[in-house]
């Protein structure tokens, strides 16, 4: 446990030297300034929020909520990926990683500590945009958005799986075939997602089965569209109101699924660091 925590103060310290924390926080005040600006015209100047009824009101103000949740998503899967990035193939590359590694810290206490702390500054990211975008709705809108709370956790599973990615990468491969990697991991989920979702309004059952076949290869689309589905009243949701609208909501199965992907993937990471020669 000593080694642990001593790996996880590390671990903050150099994602503060490389200033990676204060870029995002400033990359994400700066969009929660831009989103502010958009609704508060949106609501003053540009819609006649005033001539429509009560149900087109929610619907707007609802589809206004979904797009600065997807802003928010992608801004977390860029930082999923840009926190561990180099954390351990920089390291390994520099030499610094020899010389924690021949300290009385075993293998195994290093990624985890790694991906303890990556985890966690995460789950503070997305609370902080994620609220700031529900916070800002509330109280320039008048909108409050339900189930956050569960929706939020999906974005943080997400999350998780694209860290879980990026530390295993940073394993076996430099930094910038890492990076690459792990983002190509993230657009093969996008491209998978929409092919089972045309799959499903065409009624084209191979689509269908290769959209979800890539899921399972790369669960995050799923998360983020089981995401969107939460969140949304039935009445959108069925009927496809919205360009957040799922024509197939991923089951509480694949949840499970991208969970247990997360934790065999960290499982990997780390046989995978014990067996390197550094």
């Amino acid at each position: 446990m000593h080694g642990l925590l001593t790996i996880a103060k590390l671990t903050w310290l150099e994602a503060r030297r490389r200033r990676i924390v204060l870029a995002g926080l400033l990359c994400g005040l700066g969009f929660l300034l831009v989103f502010a600006l958009c609704v508060y015209f949106a609501q003053h100047r540009w819609t006649p929020v005033g001539e429509l009824n009560l149900l087109e009101q929610q619907i707007q103000h609802q589809t206004v909520t979904l797009a600065g949740l997807y802003a928010v998503n992608f801004l977390v899967v860029a930082i999923a990926v840009m926190l561990p990035v180099d954390s351990l193939s920089g390291e390994i590359a520099s030499g610094v990683m020899q010389t924690i590694a021949s300290k009385p810290i075993r293998r195994a206490e290093i990624v985890i500590g790694k991906w303890l702390v990556y985890w966690a500054m995460i789950a503070a990211y997305i609370v902080l945009l994620a609220g700031g975008v529900a916070l800002l709705m509330r109280l320039l809108a008048g909108f409050t958005q339900h189930h956050l709370p569960v929706a939020l956790a999906l974005m943080w599973l997400e999350a998780t799986v694209i860290l879980s990615v990026t530390i295993a990468g940073g394993v076996r491969f430099t930094t910038v075939t890492n990076g690459i990697i792990a983002f190509a991991f993230y657009v093969l989920a996008f491209f998978g997602g929409s092919i089972e979702q045309i799959g499903v309004l065409v009624g084209n059952t191979s689509a269908r089965y290769i959209g979800t076949a890539i899921s399972l290869v790369s669960p995050t689309d799923a998360l983020w569209r089981l995401a969107m589905h939460v969140l949304q009243p039935p009445v959108m949701a069925q009927v496809l109101l919205n360009p957040f609208s799922s024509a197939s909501v991923p089951s509480a199965a694949m949840v499970w699924w991208a969970v247990g992907f997360a934790v065999g993937v960290l499982v990997v990471a780390v046989r995978g660091f014990q067996k390197r020669a550094l």
